[in-house]
């Protein structure tokens, strides 16, 4: 039996309970070795691995449906349309938005809260007026924000966090006022994995009609996301950090505040007609997707979501809450490992430093061992200067990973400490 086929028969029920081994075997690259040693691959905030059928859904638009969406009559653009318009109804209700208009393809998180910025930001923010972040975001949910309140003259305010690592609620709900015109919170940290009491966020900004936009990019691949029972106002995914493609992802936006935004890019498809004299823009999303898509992404982005939807979810969870308990225990036993961040509701994400060590150095002897981690800071420097350091080793785990490859990890580490004392 071809893997395809393999992959199409795993498929086509719904597993009864989880079983990390037979997950195991629906990704390809777990079996390769790495310095002469199986793959521990460890590095899933960053970008997740994928699996057969993802991989099959992009190979099978390339060899049997290309073509442009939207603008042909043909045969194969008429596929691709109807595929393409497909995924996002899957994104939908992966989502359980209301509506398939709500969802805009992107080219990831990064892009999505750019163009809340730039359309929302453009058009709402004045001089004087605040946009509330906290101290655990990533660079992406920072920097956009930094440039149109630059632009604006309005200010960024930052809702501080606790030695823990977790936000401060408190002191966010004393920055949300009159002059907040938006809420951009990290759903589960990258740099900590806390995962933040965003409902009670939600609530707190809506109490004082403020929007709030969710990053998902680390949410969505580890617990399930209703935005109609969050309530948010945008949310953010990556396709890539959730078992498909890179260079596609989506984002949710309430459709009354899409429709009065602006368009974020100009150019085709995203049109209804154009004159030298006028520009009418097409309704939404079309009106933030110009220029021809990443058609294959987002067919790889749709068998994702398919195969996550296969998952027992709730086995999933608790088979990743066992491995973050499991590494917090086999990791303390690690001589001179600190851990940073310790948020009572976390995701599986450990973060830390080895005295004498630097993390680069700490993820150069790992891969030695087979064993991939991220080391840095994460694109999460403000995350790095509050806790006082300048970069973390950063362990992030999947529906893949084992309490096996943890130990080797914790194995590792102690020849780490053997090397540089």
């Amino acid at each position: 039996m071809t893997t395809a086929l393999r992959a199409k028969d795993r498929m086509s029920k719904t597993y009864e309970a989880f079983d990390v081994e037979r997950v195991r075997r629906d990704f390809p690259i777990l079996r390769r070795k790495v310095n002469g040693k199986p793959l521990v691959y460890l590095d899933n905030a960053a970008t997740s691995q994928k699996p057969d059928v993802v991989i099959e859904a992009v190979k099978r638009y390339y060899e049997r449906e290309n073509a442009n969406v939207h603008r042909g009559v043909h045969y194969l653009s008429e596929r691709a349309t109807a595929g393409y318009e497909g995924c996002r109804e899957k994104v939908r209700r992966f989502l359980n938005a209301a509506e398939a208009r709500e969802i805009v393809f992107v080219r990831g998180t990064t892009e999505a809260i750019n163009l809340v910025a730039q359309a929302y930001g453009r058009l709402n923010l004045q001089a004087g007026d605040e946009v509330v972040i906290t101290a655990m975001e990533h660079h992406s949910n920072i920097v956009p924000w930094q440039i149109v309140c630059q632009e604006r003259e309005a200010k960024l305010r930052v809702a501080p966090i606790t030695d823990e690592g977790e936000l401060d609620f408190e002191e966010y709900e004393r920055l949300l006022s009159g002059r907040t015109k938006l809420v951009a919170a990290v759903h589960v940290s990258n740099a900590l994995g806390t995962v933040n009491p965003v409902k009670d966020m939600i609530e707190a900004a809506h109490n004082r009609g403020i929007p709030v936009l969710l990053d998902g990019a680390q949410g969505a691949a580890h617990m399930p996301v209703d935005v109609q029972d969050l309530d948010c106002d945008f949310y953010t995914l990556s396709s890539h950090k959730m078992f498909g493609p890179t260079g596609i992802g989506a984002l949710y936006g309430r459709a009354e505040l899409l429709e009065a935004m602006g368009p974020y890019q100009g150019g085709g498809d995203m049109i209804r007609s154009v004159s030298f004299e006028k520009t009418v823009y097409a309704p939404i999303p079309a009106k933030y997707e110009a220029g021809t898509p990443n058609i294959a992404g987002v067919a790889g982005f749709g068998a994702a979501i398919d195969y996550i939807r296969s998952l027992d979810w709730d086995g999933v969870q608790t088979h990743e809450a066992g491995l973050l308990q499991y590494a917090n225990e086999r990791l303390t036993e690690v001589d001179g490992l600190r851990f940073v961040g310790s948020a009572e509701r976390r995701a599986g994400v450990v973060s830390f430093t080895l005295d004498g060590v630097h993390a680069h150095d700490i993820g150069t002897v790992l891969d030695q061992e087979g064993i991939a981690v991220r080391a840095g800071h994460h694109c999460a420097q403000p995350v790095m200067d509050f806790f006082g350091v300048s970069a973390t080793a950063r362990a992030s785990f999947a529906l893949y990973n084992t309490k096996g490859e943890i130990d080797r990890l914790s194995a590792a580490l102690d020849k780490v400490g053997q090397v540089f004392r």
